[in-house]
């Protein structure tokens, strides 16, 4: 394996330890401490994706411009700015603040897509994505068992600056260990405007594009309802006869479950299915292993249930995400991937943004709501992942890629 990838693995593993520990515990934190109503807490989680998805684009564009290397930094910087102000919040408007902060820097994974991208040929941008999100799996099976231990063991603000320390770490191996990707010369081209931008006609044109961002939107709608109420759904279900203190480590072990399920499923199970099925076919596949998975949250009421949905739900996860990635950077030049990526993960925040909102209001009305509301966007994902592998699918031509200029 390229040394370069093995580095953006490390990097990203640390930085999803810091993010994942956080997890179990803002929802709760921001409830019991700072007596946010569910609905308030939905728009503490819509907030971080909010302003990701008004900054994605500019990152991702800002990383072909200037390099990976210095938007990669700056946005780490501000994941630890962001996670201090979490520890030390005086005041509910200051998780808000944080959030924010997190969101419009909040480049880090971006970028790092981004950059695996430069250093993998096409044939192998499903397999080295996967990587990436096989190294989310792993940060994600340590980091929420570690922040319910440590909110339990020593209150809820010790975990924050835990994730601030692993995120200062992350900025440190950015800086020794990583060499740019972004030769002086496109990024030269591209501010000086001899390279073509994306423009909103280009998208409107690029139909292969356009069902992947359909696809990504509906079903990570299901992943924001499923963000904001997990936690909440978990004390007032799996755990409402339990103690905080259990309540805050038995959350952490599930999302530690589900986190373990994606790693294994990427690092494992990824590559042979990608091989049998084509990336085309796994977006189906995960999809409709998301639907299951979010009708059994809705109809269990056992934690031990609720981890065997979880670990359904990463296997949908583990399989479709990188597919869709990997599929959206196919469908423009080379020059354009930070930007196409930039785009792909506004378009998923900007689903994440409006199902975190809708998720604290369905909670209020029915615990299992946001469940059943995943589930009717997961199945309405099906019909462009359909059409998206009827029409273009690799045992046919290949899509045109985005045009660089307007003829």
């Amino acid at each position: 394996m390229d040394r370069r990838l093995l580095t953006i693995l490390l990097i990203v593993f640390v930085q999803m330890v810091g993010a994942a520990m956080i997890l179990p515990i803002l929802p709760l934190y921001a409830q019991r401490v700072f007596d946010l109503p569910p609905g308030a807490v939905g728009l503490l989680v819509t907030a971080f994706f909010a302003a990701q998805f008004i900054a994605g684009p500019f990152l991702g564009r800002a990383s072909d411009r200037y390099g990976r290397i210095p938007v990669l930094l700056i946005s780490q910087i501000g994941t630890v700015i962001s996670f201090l102000m979490l520890a030390f919040a005086p005041a509910a408007i200051v998780l808000f603040l944080a959030r924010i902060l997190d969101g419009v820097t909040g480049g880090n994974i971006i970028v790092a897509q981004a950059y695996v991208t430069d250093i993998t040929p096409k044939e192998k941008r499903t397999e080295a994505l996967g990587y990436i999100f096989a190294a989310f799996g792993i940060g994600f099976t340590i980091g929420p068992a570690a922040g319910g231990i440590l909110a339990a063991a020593f209150g809820p603000r010790v975990p924050y600056l835990i994730a601030a320390g692993a995120a200062a770490i992350v900025v440190v191996l950015t800086w020794f260990t990583l060499e740019e990707t972004v030769t002086p010369e496109q990024q030269e081209a591209i501010r000086t405007g001899t390279q073509g931008r994306i423009q909103i006609s280009h998208l409107l044109r690029n139909t292969p594009l356009l069902l992947i961002l359909s696809v990504a939107f509906l079903g990570q709608a299901g992943l924001g309802l499923f963000r904001a109420t997990f936690s909440l759904y978990g004390e007032a279900v799996w755990f409402k006869d339990s103690s905080e203190e259990a309540a805050l480590f038995g959350l952490g072990i599930l999302l530690a479950i589900i986190g373990l399920s994606q790693f294994i499923t990427q690092a494992f199970l990824l590559r042979p299915t990608l091989r049998r099925f084509g990336e085309y076919r796994l977006i189906i596949i995960g999809n409709i292993s998301r639907i299951i998975s979010s009708i059994l949250y809705a109809v269990i009421t056992t934690a031990a249930l609720g981890a065997a949905a979880g670990m359904l739900f990463a296997f949908g996860i583990g399989i479709m995400m990188p597919s869709l990635q990997s599929l959206s950077t196919d469908t423009v030049e080379d020059e354009f991937r930070g930007g196409v990526l930039g785009i792909y993960q506004s378009t998923i925040s900007l689903s994440i943004i409006i199902s975190s909102a809708a998720g604290g209001v369905l909670f209020s009305m029915s615990p299992t709501r946001p469940f059943w509301a995943a589930g009717l966007l997961g199945s309405l994902a099906l019909i462009p992942a359909v059409i998206l592998w009827r029409q273009y699918d690799r045992t046919k031509p290949a899509p045109d890629p985005l045009p660089t200029s307007i003829k």
